[in-house]
């Protein structure tokens, strides 16, 4: 039998219906398993490397580099090592956990503030784009959060820790953030095309960002950027974000005609994995949407909202997205798929039929947890308890509060990161 991709699968599967909704929940991490991704989406054959059905003829390149950013990269990187070994000239590559390649450097770097290490992987990356010539081809990966752990000098980094600091206050969408965070590099918003150039660049992009908005994954570092220094000025302003020194991103046409991006994998991979094995468990389901950017509370109300689960009894509501959560300065511990559970459980919409679960596709729902599931069991182990859910929301302590009353859903790391996913499942028992 296959493990378990949720590490405390056994003990949280204590109903049917649990078991059902935490199987649904795996077969979307299966899904966007990084490594899977490559090798299904990346074939060598001789001299040939074909991406998606696009073939780079591999002989026509005096070097093939490879450089990585955000919590795949180094997943990716592996995979990449095993389909191409010494065909790598060079590589690096910078991401939260560390694993040992023969041909890429790699970096474990900080996120969601950067760091030195994160400064240090940023200065080889530049280099490695800047050294390359128009006879050379540059694999890059690019993943969610790419834009903390990609940095390139000491300016940039510190604006970054400025920045992130600033926008925790303010509640805005990570597209906001990411509009400044372009404007603040010389890699991001389409930098790193122009430092490679005349290179031919390929980019493999796995997205965490809700919708069709790849050019924000990572802050779009091969992507042509549309905004201007206005934009990322009006943004600052408008929310009091602060002073930064900002420059304008590459706009000529040239640094992009050798570009090519492919984006591998996105929430909409994991949703329609989620889907299908919904439907091996003959639930009808609704994908209400994968781009929820709203405040918590009304990504909530979206989901229960859902027609099909108000008049269907064997049901499942689907959805993915980053919901905003403006948080406080004295806040616990706990990210937005717990701090949903709590709102779930304060708006008394789950009922005997019901699981609730809002978990990170990277495994972290700023934690140790994935997320939570909720549904009856762990709702009347907090009443016993005398928890109460207003106190531990107005905190932003929800991790404590499912600590002691059941229902935290571990994985570790997953190494994929395509934004938060959202899991109703109704049936009656």
């Amino acid at each position: 039998m296959q493990k378990s991709l949720i590490q405390n699968f056994d003990e949280l599967a204590v109903t049917s219906n649990r078991k059902m909704a935490l199987e649904i929940m795996e077969s979307g991490l299966k899904a966007i398993n990084t490594k899977e991704v490559i090798f299904n989406s990346v074939k060598l054959t001789g001299n040939v490397l074909n991406i998606e059905g696009q073939s780079f003829d591999l002989s026509k390149f005096k070097k093939i580099k490879i450089v990585g950013f955000g919590k795949s990269s180094p997943e990716a990187a592996l995979a990449l090592e095993n389909i191409l070994g010494g065909k790598i000239d060079a590589g690096v590559v910078i991401g939260l956990s560390k694993i040992n390649l023969k041909y890429i450097e790699t970096f474990v770097g900080s996120h969601p503030r950067p760091s030195e290490v994160n400064f240090e992987a940023g200065e080889k990356i530049y280099k490695i784009a800047e050294n390359a010539t128009e006879d050379d081809l540059v694999i890059v990966i690019v993943s969610g959060g790419g834009s903390a752990l990609l940095c390139h000098g000491k300016e940039e980094c510190e604006s970054g820790i400025k920045l992130y600091d600033s926008f925790l206050k303010s509640g805005k969408t990570i597209a906001e953030i990411n509009t400044v965070r372009k404007h603040l590099s010389f890699l991001k918003g389409g930098g790193l095309a122009k430092i490679a150039y005349p290179a031919t660049i390929v980019a493999l992009i796995f997205s965490d960002i809700p919708g069709d908005n790849f050019e924000n994954v990572a802050s779009g570092p091969t992507y042509k950027d549309m905004t201007t220094v206005d934009d990322a000025n009006k943004i600052i302003r408008e929310n009091n974000l602060g002073e930064f020194n900002l420059i304008e991103t590459p706009k000529e046409d040239k640094y992009f005609e050798k570009v090519h991006n492919f984006v591998l994998v996105s929430n909409q991979t994991a949703v329609e994995a989620m889907a299908q094995k919904a439907q091996e468990f003959n639930l009808e389901t609704d994908i209400i949407s994968t781009r929820l950017f709203d405040e918590a509370s009304s990504v909530l109300k979206k989901i229960f909202s859902s027609k099909l689960y108000f008049h269907k009894e064997n049901s499942v509501v689907l959805a993915a997205g980053e919901p905003s959560i403006v948080i406080s300065p004295n806040r616990g511990k706990g990210g937005r798929n717990m701090h949903m559970g709590l709102l779930a459980i304060k708006n008394k919409t789950i009922d005997e039929n019901t699981v609730f679960i809002s978990f990170a596709s990277d495994g972290m729902d700023n934690s140790d947890a994935a997320g939570v599931v909720v549904d009856k069991i762990n709702i009347k182990n907090a009443e016993k308890l005398r928890l109460d859910v207003d106190d531990y929301l107005e905190r932003f302590d929800s991790y404590s509060f499912f600590s002691k009353a059941g229902g935290i859903i571990k994985t570790g790391p997953t190494g994929a990161n395509v934004s938060d996913l959202m899991i109703l499942l109704k049936k009656k028992l």
